[in-house]
């Protein structure tokens, strides 16, 4: 009887050694006369477990990880392959408690589909969305990702549907569907692990987006650095055109959707919406001005809808359950699932996907575990690196557009990055100034100006005496309130958002009294 063997091929995964685990699996079950068949599937997302090896039982799934190419013998040894105890046993897959608290909607198949294979989507109830919406009017469709109160992932918080209703409503010969694929937040890789480990569902995101809105071609544009998620894109499009989910005629339906992937090349502007246009465009990635927006006037012209990654994937089970059953999820303006990576100094890095209202503690201590290092937390920066950083006072804010806005801070792509004692908050705050100006389009002055002078100005307040730190904070202060206010987009304009935090919150690594950072 052969056993099926889950491996990640997921890029985090094969960092850690996967590929080099399901290649000692083979060798060992040929040298044994054990009949193993491998598939390769994406991450659950567990990654301090990776490689995390499943086999599948006749009514489950068994998990044991960490495992690295030595422990494969003795894995053989404790009959892994029927479900046997070894030390590496984390007992059925699901029932991890990381896993089982969470509410998978986006993620409901990742790390559970071979990624490659279209049967096993649809098996999975992949395309259920798709079929729906081909029975109903664009304008159903809108309204149904209205109702669901889906906002933009990526970091704007947008109401996705308002935006697909203004390029439907936009009378064009041509419109377009992009996928802002463009992850370089660092902490992120929500995106990256719905590409490498169900990309059938961005496909039929972008499909039935397509369908409500009336555009005929689409665009996914992917980062450089994401050549896994490439190569799985490509495959899983070749499929979906192979089998008349893509192409001129849509299950048999006269529909029409052109799909490819564009590659980037390493510009974080290009994470910008109009910049990556210009980028799609063939041009250099520089921000447009608006209006007008681009689901008016978008590529080449032309009505574009643009959602993010994880945007996009929401949408097959909102249009397949209903917008009011995905609106019973989360709290106040903030409806549905989000997916929150965790990162930095923590035991238990990884993918959560919970409804909106989940605490920062929550999260932290519940599903990270605390620091890695196990010293005191410190600080944690909320939405990539132009989030503003927390101080563990702040953990039992709720993750919510509005309520981390209250607080100066944003949501953005999720991700989470946690520090312990050990930070410097000056230096961080630095990093951010300089890291704006080293990925500004240099546009407009308040970015690429008001970067490096930021750098030099707190290079200053570090160093200052104490009489001469007043005139530099408030200078600092000021140059943040020109940036936020005169940057023409959210790279220049929320950069001042981790240097003011790190300020208000942390003045002491400033050289500052406690109440002067406010």
């Amino acid at each position: 009887m052969t056993v099926r063997v889950y491996i990640p091929r997921d890029s985090g995964a094969r960092s850690l050694g996967a590929d080099t685990v399901a290649r000692a699996i083979e060798l060992e079950a040929k040298k044994r006369g054990e009949q193993v068949s491998l598939v390769r599937t994406g991450s659950r997302g567990l990654y301090w477990l990776e490689p995390m090896v499943e086999v599948e039982l006749s009514d489950r799934r068994v998990a044991y990880g960490p495992v690295n190419v030595t422990d494969i013998p003795a894995l053989f040894d404790a009959d892994f392959l029927n479900g046997g105890n070894h030390r590496l046993a984390l007992g059925r897959a699901d029932e991890i408690p990381y896993l089982k608290s969470q509410e998978r909607l986006t993620f409901s198949r990742v790390g559970i589909v071979d990624p490659y294979s279209l049967p096993d989507y649809i098996s999975h109830g992949g395309y259920r969305g798709l079929e729906r919406a081909l029975a109903l009017s664009p304008e159903q469709i809108v309204e149904e990702v209205v109702v669901s109160g889906l906002r933009g992932r990526g970091g704007a918080g947008f109401p996705a549907g308002i935006k697909w209703r203004t390029t439907l409503q936009t009378s064009a010969s041509q419109k377009y569907i992009v996928a802002n694929a463009d992850e370089g937040d660092s902490g992120t890789f929500a995106d990256r692990m719905i590409m490498e480990g169900d990309p059938f569902l961005l496909i039929e995101g972008m499909t039935i987006a397509a369908i409500a809105t009336g555009a005929t071609e689409g665009f996914i544009y992917l980062r450089s650095e994401y050549p896994d998620a490439l190569h799985t894109l490509q495959a899983a499009i070749n499929a979906a055109v192979s089998a008349g989910y893509l192409g001129d005629n849509i299950l048999g339906t006269g529909r029409r959707f052109l799909l490819e992937v564009r590659m980037g090349a390493g510009a974080y502007i290009c994470g910008e919406e109009t910049a990556m246009l210009e980028s799609l465009e063939g041009k250099r990635g520089m921000v447009r001005f608006k209006p007008p927006v681009p689901a008016i006037a978008g590529l080449f012209g032309r009505p574009t809808v643009i959602n993010n990654v994880v945007t996009l994937a929401s949408v097959p089970l909102i249009v397949e359950r209903g917008g009011a059953f995905y609106k019973e999820y989360g709290v106040g303006r903030s409806r549905g699932t989000i997916p929150i990576q965790l990162a930095g100094n923590v035991k238990r890095p990884g993918l959560i996907e919970k409804p909106f209202g989940i605490t920062l503690r929550e999260i932290i201590y519940d599903y990270g575990g605390g620091t890695a290092s196990g010293r005191p937390l410190r600080a944690v920066q909320v939405g990539g690196p132009l989030g503003a950083y927390f101080p563990e006072s702040l953990l039992d804010q709720p993750i919510d557009y509005e309520a981390l806005a209250a607080q100066g801070g944003l949501v953005g792509h999720g991700g989470i990055v946690v520090f312990d004692e050990s930070v410097n908050l000056a230096r961080q705050a630095r990093y951010a100034m300089e890291f704006c100006a080293l990925e500004s389009c240099g546009k407009c002055t308040p970015c690429r100006i008001g970067s490096t002078r930021g750098m030099e100005i707190i290079d200053e307040i570090v160093v200052a005496r104490d009489g001469e730190k007043a005139s530099r904070l408030e200078l600092l202060r000021d140059l943040c309130d020109t940036m936020s206010a005169g940057s023409l987009c959210a790279l220049g304009g929320l950069t001042p958002l981790p240097v003011m935090s790190a300020l208000r919150h942390f003045p002491q690594d400033f050289g500052l009294p406690p109440s002067s950072g406010g």
